[in-house]
């Protein structure tokens, strides 16, 4: 038995929790800073989690992040980063201060970075942050796929892929938290998985905008049922983009065709935030005005992640070779309307 904490109660860390106390490890979640009431809701509740719509298992303990100093100083086996993007920082803050030599860390978090000017994956931003904190001894595991957070939670049966440049690494998590309905390949091309499962949600923002782009001129009713043409030629070529992207920052152009790429791409082009917001800018919509009109609340990873590596990106990659992201960066980054020169 392990003893698991999970660091940010959002969907995704809510849900995972739910294999890894099937293994009978012990398992805490730690809501943020900001997660308070939040926590407040799942702990009257008896583990209902509002988000996931779904009652968590009676096992698991929920705590304030007031606790959470306490709970690392004690003994922990893996911690377990459930924050948003624009919290890694303040998640390695945390940690930081009583992180113990080669302690596990598994990465649920999609994003990349731009770290002294050069664009990074979130692993490799964790551990320079730690490192600047005097650590040396840094193990960190990226956990990617498809994988929508309210299915996991319900037991639906998902497959992921676990990466870390240790084999052995990433076998010994496999063995901790696979279960019958939770599948786990392994990898040892970090960057790649990272690489693949970040850029993806800018790709499956183009998807779902394919039925406004497949013809503007036609009746909606017809671009609602004929649509699948354009979406099938904007997959194909994302994935093309992707091993270009991939390749050009040193993972391996394999990975893109596994659960990372394809396999995410795939469950965020027909059922996530980010094909939603597609849609609304394949309709014409600006992104300032979809975000404010539609999806407000809603975090929207794809632009996120636009939105912190975009201006980079426009300025040192070659559009010849990306032009499909370019469109999608201009879209976000300069709130243009969305067109792509097919």
């Amino acid at each position: 038995m392990k003893k698991i904490i999970i660091i940010g109660a959002g969907a995704m860390g809510s849900a995972f929790t739910v294999p890894c106390l099937e293994n009978n490890n012990d398992v805490t979640l730690v809501g943020t800073h900001l997660e308070g009431n939040l926590i407040e809701k799942i702990k009257s509740s008896k583990n209902f989690h509002p988000s996931l719509n779904t009652k968590l298992p009676a096992s698991l303990k929920v705590e304030k992040f007031e606790k959470l100093n306490s709970i690392i100083e004690k003994r922990v086996d893996i911690i377990v980063a459930g924050v948003s993007s624009i919290g890694i920082d303040w998640f390695v803050e945390q940690i930081s201060k009583n992180y113990k030599k080669k302690l596990p860390i598994i990465l649920l978090t999609k994003g990349l970075a731009i770290v002294d000017n050069e664009l990074t994956t979130l692993s490799d931003k964790i551990k320079k942050l730690l490192k600047k904190n005097g650590h040396k001894e840094i193990n960190i595991s990226a956990i990617k796929g498809p994988c929508l957070a309210a299915g996991l939670a319900n037991k639906m049966r998902t497959g992921t892929v676990i990466a870390n440049p240790d084999i052995k690494e990433a076998q010994s998590l496999k063995k901790i938290i696979s279960t019958e309905y939770y599948s786990t390949e392994i990898s040892n091309d970090l960057s790649g998985v990272e690489l693949s499962g970040a850029i993806k949600n800018i790709y499956s923002m183009l998807i779902g905008a394919s039925e406004g782009l497949s013809n503007s001129k036609a009746p909606i009713e017809i671009q609602s049922k004929y649509y699948l043409n354009t979406s099938a030629s904007l997959i194909h070529r994302s994935i093309s983009e992707m091993v270009e992207f991939v390749n050009y920052y040193g993972g391996n152009s394999d990975t893109v065709y596994g659960l990372a790429g394809l396999g995410d791409l795939y469950v965020s082009a027909i059922g996530g935030r980010n094909s939603l917001m597609g849609k609304y800018l394949g309709q014409g919509y600006l992104y300032n005005e979809a975000k404010k009109k539609f999806m407000k609340n809603i975090t929207v990873e794809g632009a996120q992640l636009a939105l912190e590596i975009g201006p980079k990106i426009l300025k040192e990659l070659n559009v010849k070779y990306f032009p499909l992201m370019f469109s999608m960066l201009k879209t976000i980054c300069e709130n243009k309307k969305l067109e792509i020169n097919w």
